[in-house]
């Protein structure tokens, strides 16, 4: 397809940001990779590697590493956001300092703001000037970035209030390696995708147990009702979680060990403490933020998440993750089809 070419700005040079940067200059776009590492993008440009994040993978020429947001955010339209959620403020007020002329910013981080209960697009809306934010566009979906690097067949959605800015979106990014969908419920695609990143700390709990395929499947399929009950009372489409940001990022992030929460997970099911796996990671794990969030609007919406509330207790209780699991399988009895009814009546 023939395509306009653009200057795009990703924000954000780690394992996402620069996976997405590769996409974008396999379409033929300039791409300017920021990051605060004046090393890493030494590297990018010398050598077009980022090897901290995407180990034996050769970036495109068509990527340049920019160490200055000025220079990074000169002459362009859209930005690509890839930072982890608790930084998003800071950055959106750096850029906002800077930037004089109206931007799209696609976001493409997974989470849930503690306490203000925002999702992501709604705390670029508070933290950026009207004047300065032309559309926020959210991308999600199943999506490794090791495996989008190596042009791995890859699907993902877009989204936004303005969905003529979406479909822009779609035409920047989709490709034979990396196709775009669009979806209207901006709501169901951030909550499905914020969500999914619970459920995968606990199936990586349940395989560091030695607990084996049923238990993933169960917690695969409760954890998406949950999501469900908690994502529609918000306002989301039931639709949405039978989509690729729904079932589809659940599926991944529960059963790869590409998945970050899902390694979490694990080491937190052989033992370890939740700093030690903090500062074994090395990268920022989503899903610890995000449950103390999903507690919390369990609480505001009255939903019922038994799997977010036992992970809670692990992460944040001290309670250890066998019991957890334990107290999980000795719930009262329910059925199955009155539950999911009452899922989809909402």
């Amino acid at each position: 397809m023939e395509r306009k070419r653009e200057s795009i700005a990703v924000i954000g040079a780690g394992s996402w940001g620069t996976a997405l940067a590769m996409v974008l200059a396999d379409n033929n776009h300039d791409v300017k990779l920021w990051g605060h590492n004046p090393d890493q993008i030494k590297e990018i440009n010398e050598h077009h590697t980022n090897k901290k994040y995407l180990p034996d993978i050769l970036l495109p020429e068509g990527i340049k590493g920019i160490a200055s947001l000025e220079e990074a955010l000169f002459g362009v339209n859209t930005i690509i956001l890839a930072v982890p959620t608790k930084a998003i403020r800071e950055v959106i007020g750096n850029i906002s300092a800077i930037r004089k002329e109206p931007l799209t910013v696609v976001h493409v981080s997974k989470g849930i703001e503690p306490d203000t209960l925002l999702r992501i697009s709604e705390m670029i809306e508070e933290a950026m000037p009207d004047s300065l934010l032309a559309n926020v566009v959210v991308l999600s979906g199943p999506s490794h970035a090791e495996e989008v690097s190596l042009r791995h067949p890859t699907t993902v959605t877009v989204s936004s209030k303005n969905m003529a800015a979406a479909d822009q979106v779609q035409d920047l990014f989709i490709n034979n390696n990396f196709r775009v969908y669009t979806n209207p419920d901006i709501i169901g695609v951030e909550i499905g995708g914020a969500l999914k990143n619970i459920i995968a700390l606990a199936a990586g709990i349940t395989d560091g147990l030695g607990y084996g395929d049923n238990a993933k499947a169960a917690l695969i399929t409760r954890g998406l009702a949950e999501i469900a009950r908690l994502g529609m009372k918000m306002g989301a489409s039931p639709l949405t979680f039978s989509g690729l940001t729904g079932i589809g990022d659940l599926i991944v992030t529960c059963t790869s060990v590409h998945s970050r929460n899902w390694r979490a997970g694990h080491l937190l099911g052989k033992g370890h403490n939740l700093q030690e796996v903090l500062d074994n990671m090395g990268m920022v794990v989503e899903g610890v933020r995000t449950t103390k969030a999903a507690k919390q609007l369990a609480e505001k919406y009255e939903v019922n998440m038994p799997i977010a509330d036992a992970l809670y207790d692990v992460l944040f209780n001290n309670i250890s993750t066998k019991d957890a699991v334990d107290r999980l399988m000795a719930r009262g009895k329910k059925d199955e089809m009155e539950d999911l009814t009452n899922v989809l009546d909402m």
